[in-house]
Formats: C-alpha cells, sequence, structure tokens
C-alpha cells in the first residue's frame, strides 16, 4: 500500500498523460480502462436492419474504448445462436448485447450466461423469462404498430380494406406490432377491415409471394398493405407493381431501412415506421459497460424508445437519411 502511494505521488509529478501511463503500467488505472470482450449477437445478419444494429454496437465500442467485439450471426436460427451463447460463455467474455432470435427459444441459453455471471442485456427483442439480465433497450413496438394504423385511420379517414403481413412467428416485435395495429383498428372494425393476415416472416421473397398469392384471390384489391418490417414491404411492393396497382395502394413498412426511405421519397411506399435502431444499440452497449466498469445497473432497468411513422413530409426525422442512395 506504502509503495503504491509512492507511484501514484510519483505519477502525479509527471504531468496527466505520464500519469496515465505510469498507472496503467503499475496495473492501477481506473476500472474505467478496464479491457473488455462482448459478443454481439443478431438474429440474423441477412437482414439490413440487423446488420445495422451491429454495426452501431461496433461504432459505440470503438468511442468508449478498449473493448473488441465478437460478432454474433444467429442465422435466423435459435439453435445457433444458442450455441454462441454458450461458446461466449465458455470463453468467458465479460458480457453479452444480444438480440435474440426467439425470445422463448433463446431464454435456457440467456439464463445459463446469468447463472454463470455472465452479464446480459437485450436490444429489440426482450426476454421476460429469464430471471437476471441487467437490463433492456428496445422500442416500443406496439407503439409502432399503434402507429402503422393511426396513418392509416388518417389516410383514409372514411374506412379501409386492410392486408396485413405479419412478422416471423415467435418473435417479440412481431407479436407486438401486430398487437398494436389491432388494437387500434380493431375499434372501429365496421370501417377498417384486415380483409387479409399472414406471416411472410420478415422476408422479401416471402412477402412478394404472399402478396401475390393474395392479390391473385381478391376480387377487389385492398386499400392498404401493412407490413410488420420494410422487407416485407418492398417483395409486396414488386408485386403491386406486377399487377399495375402503384399507387392505388398505401403500403406502409417498418424500420426506415435506407432502401425504404428511398422509396418513400420517390413515391413507392407511403410510409415506413422508425424505431431508432443505431440508438437502441449504443444505449445498449454504454449501459453495459457502466455495468462491468462501474458497478453501476441500468436505471430504468429497461429503456423503450417511441416508434413514429416516416412519410415524404417528415424524412429528416429518420436515423438513416444520410443512408439513402
Amino acid at each position: 500500500m506504502i509503495g503504491n502511494r509512492h507511484v501514484l505521488a510519483g505519477a502525479l509529478r509527471l504531468g496527466a498523460a505520464s500519469a496515465v501511463a505510469m498507472l496503467l503500467a503499475t496495473g492501477m488505472a481506473s476500472a474505467t480502462d478496464k479491457k473488455l470482450v462482448i459478443l454481439g449477437s443478431m438474429p440474423g445478419l441477412k437482414f439490413p436492419f440487423f446488420v445495422h444494429m451491429l454495426k452501431q454496437v461496433k461504432a459505440e465500442a470503438a468511442k468508449l474504448g478498449n473493448i473488441d467485439i465478437i460478432d454474433g450471426d444467429g442465422q435466423v436460427s435459435s439453435t445457433k445462436q444458442t450455441a454462441d451463447v454458450e461458446a461466449a460463455i465458455t470463453k468467458k467474455v465479460d458480457g453479452i448485447v444480444i438480440s435474440p432470435n426467439e425470445v422463448d427459444a433463446m431464454a435456457p441459453a440467456l439464463q445459463e450466461a446469468v447463472d454463470a455471471k455472465v452479464p446480459v442485456i437485450t436490444i429489440d427483442r426482450r426476454v421476460d423469462k429469464v430471471a437476471g439480465l441487467i437490463g433492456h433497450v428496445g422500442a416500443d413496438n406496439s407503439k409502432g404498430g399503434e402507429a402503422q394504423a393511426n396513418l392509416i385511420i388518417k389516410l383514409f379517414p372514411n374506412g379501409a380494406a386492410i392486408m396485413n403481413l405479419q412478422g416471423q412467428p415467435g418473435a417479440g416485435p412481431a407479436i407486438d406490432r401486430n398487437k398494436g395495429l389491432h388494437d387500434v383498428l380493431d375499434k372501429q372494425k365496421d370501417k377498417y377491415k384486415i380483409v387479409f393476415e399472414q406471416t411472410a416472416e420478415f422476408d422479401r421473397v416471402k412477402g412478394l409471394s404472399v402478396t401475390e398469392a393474395a392479390l391473385s384471390s381478391m376480387k377487389t384489391p385492398p386499400d392498404v398493405i401493412v407490413a410488420a418490417n420494410d422487407d416485407m414491404i418492398l417483395g409486396a411492393m414488386e408485386a403491386v407493381k406486377a399487377r399495375n396497382l402503384a399507387g392505388k395502394i398505401a403500403l406502409i413498412g417498418f424500420d426506415a431501412l435506407p432502401e425504404a426511405l428511398g422509396r418513400v421519397k420517390d413515391g413507392g411506399l407511403t410510409a415506413t415506421i422508425e424505431q431508432f435502431p443505431g440508438l437502441q444499440s449504443a444505449k445498449a452497449l454504454d449501459k453495459l459497460v457502466i455495468f462491468l466498469r462501474e458497478g453501476k445497473a441500468p436505471d430504468p432497468k429497461v429503456e423503450l424508445l417511441t416508434p413514429i411513422a416516416i412519410t415524404k413530409d417528415n424524412l429528416d426525422k429518420s436515423e438513416r437519411l444520410s443512408e439513402i442512395q
């Protein structure tokens, strides 16, 4: 202890920069300088949305400094994502930032991490069944679904026939977005009728094929096609174009991907929902790092951002506007 005091006194006499170097060399640096290795796990990097989220996790890590992020691609498989989490536990990572592929299917692996004393924070998709997660940062997906419904009501005050493309079964955002949409529209079922509803599993090709099949079976096309993500609505847009219905059906997506924003700008899509995924990612990593380096638990434990509808009129509110090509 006496030796440490002499080292500290000597370091301070050298000035700030030299002091930091000496303290690092003698192992007396602050816990805020602790080297960290963190798993950043996404459901599937075939989706541009999750590529963006992981990119923002890594960008925030670079800003904070002295953090290595292990890329985790779940490949839209809870089995694969579980294996990634278990491998991270074996490697004794310092923490995990994860958007679970399926909230129920991933619960055992996340509980295993918690039991192994590996701090876990979730983003985008919340896992309520696991005790001991340090926190969650996401969008209020129910409010996102409500934003879609409220826009439909604004665009069609006299009522509308609606096709609803649902997301991946078992995924929290898909469940919540669908609930929010129904919570608003079901109050006026006589005016706002969902004439077709089926999952397209957040997939663009399936969004196209499901929409093609639905339109071919309808005597009258719907007034609106609403989808739980942008990939599905971009697929639906192609099916609408193929039937010469472009401009006759309102198309509303979710996620505010750059490609979708570009189509909103040029009129191909009516709207998309911005849920600020980059901000979610940055906030989640910040909270985890503060916990690891300073021992401070996130407060509040659950932070939900409120999504907004993006149309031509407010494109400047979108997080990824600068990425429009």
